[in-house]
């Protein structure tokens, strides 16, 4: 969702810039911000006492991101990082609401990518539970597709964003690649993933 930068702007937003791999907000922290990226890519994820992670979701220019806990005054319940260097346009949560009871067009454009976020959510959520790693891949690569055509595409995640993505280790992301190959499924060139 994107909200005009000169409406945000007028309503007191401000831009920060945020360096690669900076915290941008933490799990259960305090809700207090409307985000929208400018330029540069966010990922927002969840860590076990061990480390490993499972990622939510990957933003990018023009998307906003972290705004169910606004609605509900609830807690951030995932990480978020810049995944390069990032501006973020930062709106307060009064300032942000009220741009909604003023404007309900963009309210009704925020039920709606709310609600395209959580059917995406309950989608991934029936892969995840599926314990084939092939068929987890498989719906998180269909997923992410750029487009509907049969013609493979170049996957733009690393095997380790893919295996955060599915509740995967990367070893056994490597392995179901190399078998979906042999079964030609995806196509791997110089360490590309196609698919």
């Amino acid at each position: 969702m994107q909200i005009d930068l000169d409406l945000l702007f007028t309503w007191g937003a401000i831009a920060k810039e945020y360096k690669k791999a900076e915290v941008i907000f933490n799990e259960n922290e305090t809700a207090n911000f409307y985000y929208q990226i400018a330029d540069g890519n966010v990922r927002i994820f969840n860590s076990n006492d061990e480390g490993k992670e499972f990622t939510q979701g990957n933003f990018s220019k023009g998307d906003s991101f972290g705004e169910p806990p606004l609605f509900i005054s609830e807690k951030y319940p995932s990480t978020a990082i810049a995944c390069q260097e990032c501006r973020i346009i930062k709106l307060g949560k009064d300032k942000f609401l009220n741009i909604l009871e003023e404007y309900p067009a963009i309210q009704k454009q925020f039920l709606e990518l709310i609600c395209k976020r959580l059917h995406a959510k309950s989608k991934s959520t029936t892969a995840i539970i599926n314990q084939k790693p092939e068929y987890r891949i498989m719906a998180f690569l269909k997923a992410n597709k750029k487009t509907e055509c049969d013609k493979k595409e170049i996957v733009p995640f690393t095997r380790q964003e893919i295996a955060n993505f599915t509740g995967l280790r990367v070893e056994t992301v490597i392995r179901t690649f190399s078998k979906m190959r042999a079964q030609e499924k995806i196509d791997i060139v110089r360490h590309k993933i196609f698919y």
